[in-house]
């Protein structure tokens, strides 16, 4: 008997016809729904970019009512929570910075998955072969690679610290998303194909996400009442029924016992996740990451992520070069260049800081980044992968000491999402959130509308004591997600941030060579084609970059591949969202004008008062 959600609808937007698996009729023309997607958005008073309209529709309606930054972000990622179920949603986690206008500081919230306490250094070696699992579908369909979720954790702590909203006023644009539905486009329906064989090995997530056994049709209208009652309850209760009572309990059972098929042939192993896991859960208020680039003042995501120590080293080796006097192949060849040595520091140096003495003052040094620049050569790529530095020993001159290299492997899913978000008091929010790979674990936790996280892949998947991002119990998995926030002369001047595995690093990095060193606009600094340096012998890139520059750095020694994985159809790198910050006080608000579907850019209002 196939297992019914309390509420699934997925109707035809123009016939409101029901469907099979729970559904009922729904009537097209109620409340109108959010379909139009702008990537550049100028005004004042307010703006945010996302992905989703629906979700940047949510922030704008917060920030016109009064609301400031931090409720207007929270809206937009409960929303988020919803339309962009594959890529976020509160059994995942992620990381939140924050521009305080009043104080002029910016804060951090890491939210940041974290292993069961029971979680075994042998958890993802195959007790039937006594070798690793492999990757998909084994690990990434999974108990065993679910993490505590962080998100409700996250949204609660940024409302008490910086907010003026409760959670559960922040929850009500969400809800009534959920609720009354969101027309469904080509992106969703995609997406849920390129899952639909781990969709279907659960009941639970083939009732909701395929009705009929299909995905949603494109111009459908999808409903999700269970997630619409689950955040009615965290509404209710706050944080203490996600990580308390009945719904903890139902997340515990789901990992330890997946409510899977009879027929599915995905393993599914189970995985260690407890109640008293969820209530022993916390989100981690840290300090930033900061470096000086160009007289300008970046701010990122602390160690357990490595977005803010990467980009911030990368940038520090830049500095010492004249990238806008350059021409833009010198320019992006140096780039390459410093996003490897940086991306050989992250994996010899980076892990959770509760676990791993992490040297986040030497990565983030201008001495070191200085010294680590000795490596580039104008003309000639080097090979890769690239040494270490060494960061115990610099003076910032040349020749520069190398270590011994890490050996790790990029397990890192491209999926997760970004929302930038600012008011008209000044206050700023970068906020990447993300259950993992697109779909997450595939399981959505039975009756409650969302799916778990498979955030524990991000460890390294053989245990070694040597490794800074090895797996222990209670430890968060090294993470790239970079939100940033840049200031200049001690004022906001540019805020980003993106999705994309590892390559969120390189994603926030080029966009800020792009505007700062480059000169193009914030909207063509996330439109220019990319690539990914990651420390590799190949950089990845999307085929218009190859295409674009890559006759232009082969005479540096550069070699490209396609981007693009074995998860989804998209060759794409990355989603990014921005907002810079005009003299006048008006705001540029910018999203992806093609990637995942396009985004959505909005402002308060389009005049000055």
């Amino acid at each position: 008997m196939a297992y019914m959600t309390r509420g699934l609808v997925a109707v035809t937007a123009a016939l409101a016809l029901s469907v099979t698996g729970g559904a009922v009729a729904a009537p097209a023309h109620a409340d109108p729904r959010e379909t139009a997607k702008t990537s550049t958005a100028t005004g004042y008073g307010g703006a945010v970019s996302t992905v989703d309209p629906e979700a940047s529709a949510a922030a704008i309606e917060v920030l016109r009512k009064g609301g400031n930054a931090a409720d207007a972000a929270v809206a937009a990622a409960a929303t988020l929570g919803v339309t962009e179920p594959y890529s976020a949603g509160i059994g995942g986690g992620g990381y939140f910075v924050f521009y305080d206008a009043k104080t002029g500081k910016v804060g951090t919230i890491d939210g940041r998955e974290t292993a069961p306490a029971r979680m075994p250094h042998d958890a993802f070696i195959d007790p039937a072969t006594g070798k690793p699992f492999n990757f998909t579908p084994e690990l990434v369909t999974s108990g065993v690679s679910v993490g505590v979720p962080g998100t409700p954790a996250t949204w609660a702590r940024a409302l008490d610290r910086w907010g003026t909203l409760s959670l559960g006023d922040a929850l009500k644009p969400a809800i009534k998303v959920a609720t009354r539905g969101f027309v469904v486009d080509k992106t969703f329906r995609q997406q849920t194909l390129d899952n639909k064989a781990r969709f279907e090995a659960f009941p639970s997530t083939s009732s909701l996400y395929l009705p009929g056994g299909d995905a949603p049709a494109v111009g459908s209208v999808f409903q999700n009442h269970d997630l619409a009652e689950t955040y009615r309850l965290l509404a209710k209760k706050g944080t203490d029924g996600f990580y308390g009572g009945p719904l903890a309990a139902e997340i515990a059972a789901t990992v330890q016992a997946p409510p899977k098929t009879s027929n599915t042939k995905l393993p599914v192993p189970a995985g260690h996740l407890t109640t008293a896991d969820l209530a022993a859960y916390r989100a981690l208020d840290q300090a930033p990451t900061h470096v000086d680039y160009r007289d300008l003042d970046v701010y990122g995501m602390a160690p357990s992520s490595s977005g803010g120590t990467t980009v911030g080293e990368a940038l520090n080796i830049l500095e010492p070069s004249n990238l806008s006097g350059m021409s833009t192949p010198g320019a992006l060849h140096h780039y390459l260049e410093a996003s490897a040595l940086a991306f050989a520091d992250r994996g010899k140096y980076v892990g959770d800081p509760a676990f791993v003495s992490v040297p986040t003052a030497a990565l983030t040094d201008p001495v070191f980044g200085k010294e680590r620049a000795c490596q580039i050569d104008p003309l000639h790529a080097a090979a890769k992968p690239v040494a270490p530095g060494n960061v115990s020993a610099y003076d910032g001159a040349c020749p520069a000491a190398a270590v011994a290299p890490a050996d790790e492997k990029d397990t890192e899913n491209i999926s997760t999402t970004n929302l930038t978000v600012a008011d008209k008091w000044g206050n700023v929010v970068d906020y990447t959130l993300t259950i993992e790979q697109t779909g997450g674990s595939g399981m959505v936790v039975p009756g409650r509308g969302f799916l778990l996280n498979n955030e524990l892949t991000d460890f390294s998947t053989v245990y070694d004591p040597a490794d800074p991002n090895r797996i222990e119990p209670g430890k968060r998995p090294r993470s790239s997600m970079s939100p940033t926030i840049i200031l200049k002369e001690g004022k906001p001047f540019l805020a980003l941030g993106s999705p994309g595995g590892s390559t969120i690093i390189t994603t926030v990095l080029q966009t800020i060579l792009n505007r700062v060193d480059l000169g193009m606009t914030i909207s063509g600094a996330i439109a220019a084609p990319r690539a990914s340096q990651r420390n590799t012998a190949k950089v990845t890139a999307e085929p218009e970059f190859i295409a674009k520059y890559g006759s232009q750095l082969a005479p540096f020694g550069h070699q490209f591949t396609p981007s693009g994985d074995a998860f989804t159809s998209a060759a794409e790198i990355g989603a990014a969202t921005a907002i810079e910050f005009l003299p006048d006080g008006g705001m540029v608000a910018a999203a992806e004008p093609v990637r995942r579907g396009g985004g959505s850019a909005m402002a308060v209002r389009a005049s000055r008062r």
